[in-house]
């Protein structure tokens, strides 16, 4: 009972994260902020290597980073966790969601890939996904489902289409909502990426929503020589810029410290990823971190 397509109802939680939702029920009021900043030289040659061996398709940065993601949610239960409707429920699956710029025009059509990851994937059925999606989405024809739906709605009058949208809008928040609807909204995944520096731009904070269940929304900034601090001096190196921003209801501080840290370390260690998501890390590795 209280459970949804998307989620499992949670009954038996301790007090303080049983009342938040009630004192705090919206998700855009909750946001919890991390700004890191990543050391590229382990995945540079990391990647060198990947791709000396397979050139037909490169894997690449953005790849990493979404693979380090998955890994850590999976490895982290409550970072799978979300709130609606003032209840909070534990996510069936682990997804990442990201836009896709069919064309570096100002007219060039944007549409929404949705990878359902699965608990022994590693970093190369998570590659063979997105190239997948990625030659679908390439086509200036193709048109995802929820975007799909979104337009025939747009094509009614408003005076249909405003009662429609908002009927949809009250099922959503109380879990009705037909999966169809919302098969391909970043929204519905548990983590959204906004890859900023594909279009050339620094890293920046991106807002939760209310509509939806995502508690994480990931911004990665463009890569360039940054400074880092070693020993006493200061070392230009090649990074990257991340910021997260997190519902902080889902856990507290030192679960969101921890979880970040792990994080950090797939990227430093990232032959970590050719692992099983789900394949966890040495009692000692985890103690370090």
């Amino acid at each position: 009972m209280g459970d949804r397509f998307d989620g499992t109802y949670l009954k038996n939680i301790d007090s303080m994260h049983f009342i938040m939702p009630f004192m705090y029920p919206n998700r855009c009021d909750n946001e919890a902020f991390f700004s890191f900043r990543i050391d590229l030289t382990a995945v540079n040659e990391y990647l060198a290597k990947k791709n000396a061996e397979n050139p037909e398709y490169k894997y690449n940065l953005f790849q990493c980073l979404i693979a380090a993601a998955l890994k850590t949610i999976t490895l982290r239960s409550k970072l799978s966790i979300f709130i609606h409707n003032r209840k909070m429920y534990k996510r069936k699956e682990v997804s990442a969601a990201f836009t896709v710029k069919q064309e570096f025009t100002d007219d060039g059509g944007e549409v929404l890939a949705f990878i359902h990851s699965k608990p022994d994937w590693t970093i190369e059925d998570l590659h063979n996904e997105i190239h997948r999606q990625l030659l679908k989405l390439k086509n200036k024809n193709y048109v995802d489902a929820s975007t799909g739906i979104i337009d025939k709605f747009n094509k009614l009058p408003k005076f249909i289409s405003r009662p429609i949208v908002s009927g949809i809008c009250t099922l959503e928040k109380h879990g009705k909502i037909l999966p169809a609807l919302v098969e391909t909204d970043p929204y519905h995944s548990t983590v959204n990426f906004a890859n900023l520096g594909s279009i050339g731009l620094p890293s920046g904070y991106h807002h939760l929503t209310n509509w939806g269940t995502t508690s994480m929304f990931i911004v990665v900034g463009k890569a360039g020589h940054m400074p880092f601090y070693e020993n006493d001096q200061v070392v230009f190196k090649e990074g990257v810029d991340l910021n997260i921003t997190m519902d902080e209801r889902i856990a507290d501080g030192y679960y969101f410290s921890k979880s970040m840290k792990m994080m950090q370390y797939f990227l430093q260690h990232p032959e970590m990823l050719e692992r099983p998501f789900n394949e966890k890390l040495s009692d000692e590795v985890f103690k370090n971190l």
